[in-house]
C-alpha cells in the first residue's frame, strides 16, 4: 500500500483512480474549425498528463449544444463526430493507466465570447462573426456582454435533454467520469446564484427553486450513464459577494445533488460577476471544499493554487479533501505526479516505459 495518502487509489462506483492527483478542466480555445471537434492539440495536451502519472484527467469545458459554448473555438459533444474524436483521446489516456473525465458545460449568458488572449475577449461576438443569441435564467447581462434571452420552460427542458444526450455520448466514448459544470458563472451557476436569477417561477426565488435545474440535470445524466460511471459536479463555493451564492447554500445543494445521483464534488469559486476582489493565495479555495464536504457530508476535491507535492499531500492527509485538482501547475509540469512521487518518497509502478530512463535516482543513490 502507498505510504502517501496522495498516492492511495480511490474507487468511485466501478472506476479505480490510481492516485489523488487530478487534472482540472482547462479551456483551450483551440477548435479553429469552429465545429466543436477535438483534435491533435487536445490529444497531446491531455495525453501528456496521462503519461505524466496523473490519476484522473478532465477535458476542458465541453459544450452540450452549439449555443452552450463559451467561444466558437470550444470543444463539444453534441454530435457523433465529436464523440468519436473524444473516444480516440480517451483510448490514449486509458493506455497510460489514467482515468478519463469529461466536463459537460453550458455557458449561458457568458457564451458567444471571443477567445481568451484576444482584444475583444469579454464581449459578445455578433452573429456576423459566428456568434449567437445567449440564454440565461433572467434577462440580466454579464458585464461587457449583450443581454441574454430569458429561458422559458421549453428552453429549460431542452437544456436538461442536451446534458443527458451529451452524457450518453460521453459514456459511449469511453469516459470513466462525467462532470456537470455548475461553476464559474456559467448557466447552471446562473440559476443557483440570486445575483443572476430573478425568476419568480419554480426555477427562482428559494434555494430549492434555484437548485431545481441542477437537480434535474443530475437525475437526467445519472439515468443516461447508468450506475457504473462516476458523476461529479463542479461548484463555485462562493460568489465572494454578500447576498450571493455561498458555501452554506452550496453544502445544502451538494447534499441534494448526492441524493439525486451525484458521487463527488470539486469546489472552485467565483465567476458570477466581473471585478470582484478575491484574496488569492496558495490553497485559498481549500476551506470552501472542506466546509462543503463536512457540512454537506459529501466527497470533495480541492482546486486553486495547489502547486507543490507537499501542499497537495497535506490537503489530502488532513482530510480537507479526498483529492486535489491541478490546473496551471499541470501546464507548467505535466509530469507533476511523477515528480511528486519522488519528492514524497513514494514508489509507483506507472512510469511509462518510454520515460523509464528518466526515473529519479533513489534516495540511496542521491
Amino acid at each position: 500500500m502507498p505510504n502517501s495518502p496522495l498516492f492511495k487509489p480511490l474507487t468511485i462506483r466501478k472506476t479505480q483512480i490510481r492516485n489523488r492527483i487530478w487534472v482540472s478542466p482547462m479551456c483551450q480555445y483551440s477548435v479553429d474549425e469552429h465545429d466543436g471537434v477535438p483534435h491533435d492539440w487536445h490529444l497531446v495536451n491531455l495525453g501528456q498528463t496521462a503519461s505524466g502519472g496523473a490519476g484522473l484527467i478532465f477535458t476542458e469545458a465541453t459544450a452540450v449544444s452549439p449555443e452552450g459554448r463559451i467561444t466558437s473555438e470550444d470543444t463539444g459533444i453534441w454530435n457523433e463526430e465529436q464523440a468519436e474524436a473524444w473516444a480516440r483521446i480517451v483510448k490514449f489516456v486509458h493506455s497510460q493507466g489514467a482515468s478519463a473525465g469529461i466536463q459537460l458545460s453550458h455557458a449561458g449568458r457568458k457564451g458567444s465570447d471571443y477567445k481568451l488572449f484576444t482584444d475583444k475577449c469579454g464581449t459578445t461576438k455578433p452573429a456576423s462573426e459566428g456568434g449567437w443569441q445567449t440564454v440565461a435564467p433572467s434577462a440580466l447581462a454579464y458585464p461587457g456582454f449583450d443581454v441574454p434571452r430569458e429561458l422559458d420552460i421549453q428552453g429549460i427542458d431542452k437544456v436538461v435533454e442536451d446534458f443527458a444526450t451529451a452524457a450518453r455520448r460521453s459514456k459511449e466514448a469511453g469516459f470513466d467520469v462525467v462532470e456537470i459544470h455548475a461553476a464559474h458563472g456559467y448557466l447552471i451557476h446562473q440559476f443557483l446564484s440570486p445575483l443572476s436569477n430573478e425568476r419568480s417561477d419554480q426555477y427562482g426565488g428559494s434555494l430549492e427553486n434555484r437548485a431545481r435545474l441542477l437537480l434535474r440535470i443530475v437525475e437526467a445524466v445519472r439515468a443516461a450513464i447508468g450506475d457504473e460511471l462516476a458523476l461529479f459536479v463542479r461548484f463555485s463555493g462562493t460568489d465572494w459577494v454578500d447576498g450571493g451564492w455561498d458555501e452554506h447554500q452550496n453544502a445544502t445543494v451538494a447534499a441534494w445533488a448526492r441524493e439525486a445521483g451525484a458521487d463527488f464534488f470539486d469546489i472552485s469559486s467565483g465567476g458570477i460577476l466581473d471585478g470582484i476582489f478575491i484574496s488569492v493565495q496558495p490553497g485559498y479555495q481549500v476551506p470552501l471544499a472542506e466546509h462543503i464536504g463536512q457540512i454537506g457530508e459529501v466527497s470533495v476535491a480541492a482546486v486553486g493554487l495547489i502547486t507543490t507535492p507537499a501542499q497537495a499531500e497535506a490537503i489530502v492527509a488532513s482530510g480537507q479533501a479526498e483529492a486535489v485538482m491541478l490546473g496551471r501547475e499541470m501546464i507548467r509540469d505535466p509530469h507533476f505526479a511523477l515528480r511528486a512521487a519522488h519528492e514524497l518518497g513514494e514508489e509507483i509502478d506507472y512510469w511509462t516505459r518510454q520515460y523509464k530512463g528518466a526515473t529519479y535516482r533513489s534516495r540511496r543513490e542521491s
